[in-house]
């Protein structure tokens, strides 16, 4: 017997800038609270989940020790609910999600949570932005000697897709003013207002996402100096945001969610991880793009609203003219250049987006692809249900 896996609810939090408004939340507390906000807005009885799968990157500091049992612990979930933490870089977030949906689809769970969380502003970066890369910190001698030495931080990478797809300043730049202004615009209509947590920020109650500039200055950001390259084009302003941030969505068998009185929004048609160069670092997102559709039966025409995470400007930009994608179909409320990029946490929230914006217009397909360090990618397909 088929079991479908379907979001039930899908919530987040504000995304807040490094040392900014969510600087004095503890990661454990910040996803506590938004594990809290997902059960009770969903209706789920607190004991129905069978697990609670976290992502999150930066497993040091205070993000170590399983920051998902502690977590659902503080949220006051039962205390027989198990959770388990996972780090698949940038896309964790998502992947917890494709974990969830993968129990219950095997039968293994009738419900689970998949959640994740990122405190940029609590936790050491150590080799995450250095321009050397992470080199024997992280990689060890026998995967830097396979690739001769030169496994780059992501950074680096960036340059190489930007000079490899022939990406001029301009263009990176142009690109990031549009998911400022995207984003800022999807602020002002009130599109995120219904995925948000309600919670304090060091200033008072925090209704917004905090990195977004309303108008962006062009010509300050024509200004900034290229990060990893003198001669390169990669800045601060066409890059993602350092963040703090969590989301969480909540996934079940749609047969229990239908008995139970559960609303089931929408169905994950398809699911796929993918690996490629880990020396050019973002080109996965074509592989597990691909993987995807084909097993959902799909072709990218039938891709109603696409989210590409944008780790950097040119990321979606190789993305949108691999699969000539129409650009008002892609990252249509902005993305993480201007709402910012809190790593494990990113996957939920561009799910949580990807989803309202797919209600919001009565559209069908959605897919999501992350980027992930070291040549990796996530993506998934989900279907609006009426």
């Amino acid at each position: 017997m088929t079991r479908d896996a379907v979001i039930v609810d899908a919530v987040r939090t504000p995304v807040g800038k490094r040392g900014g408004q969510l600087r004095d939340w503890h990661p454990v507390d910040l996803l506590a609270h938004t594990l809290t906000h997902l059960v009770e807005r969903s209706g789920v009885a607190p004991d129905a989940p069978a697990d609670v799968i976290v992502g999150c990157a930066l497993q040091r500091g205070e993000q170590t020790g399983n920051v998902a049992r502690t977590a659902l612990l503080g949220a006051g979930l039962p205390i027989g609910l198990p959770g388990t933490t996972l780090d698949r870089q940038c896309g964790s977030g998502q992947q917890s999600v494709h974990f969830a949906a993968q129990g219950v689809r095997s039968g293994e769970y009738d419900v689970a949570i998949g959640a994740g969380v990122e405190s940029m502003s609590r936790v050491d970066l150590g080799p995450l932005f250095d321009p050397s890369g992470p080199r024997g910190e992280w990689y060890g001698e026998r995967a830097l000697a396979r690739f001769g030495g030169n496994l780059p931080a992501q950074g680096p990478s960036a340059e190489l897709v930007v000079a490899k797809w022939g990406y001029t300043r301009d263009q990176l730049d142009d690109y990031a003013v549009r998911s400022h202004q995207r984003a800022a615009a999807a602020t002002e209509a009130g599109y995120f207002a219904s995925q948000l947590v309600p919670l304090e920020g060091v200033d008072g109650p925090m209704t917004r996402d905090e990195g977004i500039r309303a108008a962006p200055d062009r010509q300050r950001m024509a200004a900034l100096t290229p990060v990893f390259d003198p001669a390169g084009a990669i800045t601060a302003g066409n890059s993602s945001q350092i963040s703090d941030g969590a989301a969480a969505l909540l996934v079940a068998d749609r047969a229990y969610a239908d008995a139970a009185g559960l609303r089931a929004r929408a169905r994950i048609v398809s699911m796929a991880v993918a690996a490629d160069d880990p020396v050019l670092q973002f080109t996965a997102i074509l592989a597990a793009t691909r993987a995807a559709l084909d097993r959902a039966g799909l072709t990218i025409g039938d891709i109603d609203l696409a989210e590409v995470n944008e780790a950097f400007a040119p990321v979606p930009m190789l993305w949108r003219d691999e699969f000539g994608y129409p650009d008002d179909q892609l990252n249509v409320n902005g993305g993480s250049i201007a709402i910012g990029h809190p790593l494990g946490s990113t996957g939920g929230r561009l799910l949580t987006q990807l989803l309202d914006e797919l209600e919001r217009r009565e559209a069908r397909y959605g897919l999501l692809t992350v980027c992930e360090a070291a040549g990796m990618a996530n993506a998934t397909v989900i279907e609006r249900l009426p």
